[in-house]
C-alpha cells in the first residue's frame, strides 16, 4: 500500500511541476485560434514544443494540419506491444472573444470550447513521458487533431493510418470546461457505454415557382411548403420514435425570399439530428425524405433532402472505462471520479477513434466565471479554470504508466 501511495504522489507532483508550462502553453495557444482543417500556426507551435523535449513526431497528416507524436518506453515488460493513444483537438471557433483576458485572441476567432487547454494538457504529458521513458514499455502516440468543431479531423487522421505503425491498442481523450453540468468543478466525469450523441446534418432545398405576392394562386410557393415541413419534422420524435429512444431533430436555419411582396422561387431549411443508435439515425433520415416527398407533392414544389451522416455517437468501452477509473482513483482519491448517469446530446468526433480502438472519453470539469457566471461552451465569454489543467496531464501520464507497465 505504501508503494501505491508513493506512485500517487509522484504522478500528481510531476504534473504540478509542469503546471506553469501547461498554463503558459494554453495562453499562447489561446491567442492564435485557427479553424477547421487549416491550423498552420497552431501546428508550428505544437511541433516546436515537441522538438524542445526531443519528442519524435510526424506532422504530415491532414495536409500538414495534424501532428502524431511517438514516445517509446524503454522499460522491459509484458506490455511491450501495447500502444496508448492520447488525443487532443486543436481548433477554435469563429467567435469574437469578449472575455477581457490579457491573453485574449489576437484574431477574429476564439478558443471558445477549451481545445487550447486540451492541447496544453497533452503537451504536458508529452514532456513528462519523454523524460520518464524508463517507467513504461510499449509506446504512447500523441494525437493532435484539427477540425473537431467542423468538419471533423479524426476520421481523416484514421484514414491516413495515424493509428497504425505502431498500432494503437487503447485510446483516451478529455474534454475540459463543463460539458456535463452535473459534474462539479474539480471533478472528472466518466460514463460507461454511450456518452455523447451522433451529430448529423440535414438540408431540405425547396424549388418552387415565384410570383407576385398579391397573386399566390399563380405561384408554387416554397415558403408555404417550408412551414409545413417544419411542422411535420417536429412530429418525428413524438410520433415516429419510441418514447424511450433518445433523439433530437432540430430545424436551426430557415432561408427564403428577399422582398415583402415577392414569392420566391426557392427556399431551404437546415438542421441537426442527434441520436445514440445508428438504426435511429437511419430511420430519421428515411422519415425526412418521406415528409419532403409528401409536402412536395401536396404543394407542387420539388423538395430535395441532403442528409450528412457526420460524427457517430461517443460510446465508451466498459472494460477500458472501469480500468481507467481505477487507475485515476489511485492518484486522485475516491471522490474525484464522478459517474455521468445520462448521455449528452452534444457531439464529438473522438467517436471515430472509439470505433477503431477500445477506449474512453472523460470530462474535466473546470469552468471559470466571468462577470459572476459561467457562460458555457461556444460563448464569447467562455473561460476555464487553468488551475485544474494539471489533472488532465496527470491522468494521461498515469494511464500510460499503468497500461504500459
Amino acid at each position: 500500500m505504501a508503494q501505491i501511495n508513493m506512485v500517487q504522489i509522484d504522478v500528481v507532483q510531476l504534473a504540478k511541476d509542469a503546471e506553469t508550462d501547461i498554463i503558459n502553453w494554453r495562453r499562447d495557444l489561446h491567442q492564435i485560434p485557427e479553424l477547421g482543417l487549416e491550423l498552420p500556426r497552431t501546428v508550428k507551435y505544437v511541433t516546436q514544443t515537441l522538438e524542445t523535449y526531443g519528442v519524435d513526431y510526424d506532422a504530415s497528416y491532414v495536409n500538414g494540419n495534424a501532428v502524431v507524436g511517438l514516445i517509446k518506453g524503454t522499460k522491459s515488460g509484458p506490455n511491450k506491444d501495447r500502444v496508448l493513444g492520447l488525443r487532443a483537438d486543436m481548433d477554435g471557433l469563429p467567435v469574437q472573444e469578449q472575455t477581457g483576458l490579457p491573453f485574449a485572441s489576437i484574431n477574429q476567432n476564439m478558443h471558445a470550447c477549451g481545445h487550447d487547454g486540451h492541447t496544453a494538457m497533452l503537451l504536458g504529458a508529452a514532456k513528462i513521458l519523454q523524460e520518464n521513458r524508463h517507467l513504461f514499455s510499449g509506446a504512447v502516440k500523441l494525437l493532435f487533431q484539427p477540425g473537431e468543431e467542423y468538419p471533423g479531423g479524426a476520421k481523416p487522421m484514421i484514414d491516413e493510418k495515424a493509428l497504425e505503425n505502431p498500432k494503437v491498442t487503447r485510446v483516451l481523450g478529455f474534454h475540459e470546461g463543463q460539458i456535463d453540468p452535473h459534474t462539479p468543478k474539480g471533478k472528472i466525469g466518466y460514463k460507461f457505454g454511450p456518452m455523447m450523441a451522433s451529430m448529423d446534418r440535414f438540408l431540405i432545398e425547396v424549388k418552387g415557382k415565384g410570383y407576385h405576392g398579391a397573386y399566390p394562386e399563380l405561384s408554387a410557393d416554397p415558403v408555404n411548403a417550408v412551414g409545413y415541413l417544419i411542422t411535420a419534422i417536429q412530429s418525428i420524435k413524438s410520433r415516429n420514435l419510441r418514447a424511450i429512444d433518445p433523439a433530437v431533430v432540430s430545424v436551426t436555419r430557415v432561408a427564403g425570399g428577399f422582398n415583402q411582396n415577392v414569392i420566391p422561387d426557392n427556399a431551404e431549411i437546415e438542421g441537426t439530428v442527434r441520436a445514440f443508435d445508428d438504426a435511429i439515425r437511419q430511420k430519421i433520415c428515411a422519415k425526412l425524405e418521406q415528409i419532403a416527398k409528401g409536402v412536395g407533392e401536396t404543394f407542387g414544389v420539388e423538395c430535395t433532402v441532403t442528409y450528412d451522416y457526420k460524427y457517430p455517437p461517443v460510446i465508451n468501452d466498459d472494460k477500458v472505462t472501469a480500468e481507467v477509473v481505477d487507475d485515476l482513483t489511485e492518484i486522485f482519491g475516491d471522490d474525484v471520479l464522478i459517474e455521468v448517469h445520462e448521455p449528452l446530446m452534444g457531439g464529438e468526433d473522438f467517436a471515430y477513434f472509439l470505433q477503431e480502438v477500445p477506449g474512453t472519453f472523460l470530462f474535466l470539469s473546470n469552468p471559470r466565471d466571468i462577470e459572476g457566471s459561467f457562460h458555457g461552451h461556444h460563448n464569447a465569454k467562455f473561460d476555464i479554470d487553468e488551475t485544474y489543467l494539471y489533472m488532465g496531464t496527470a491522468s494521461f501520464v498515469q494511464e500510460a504508466l499503468k497500461y504500459l507497465a
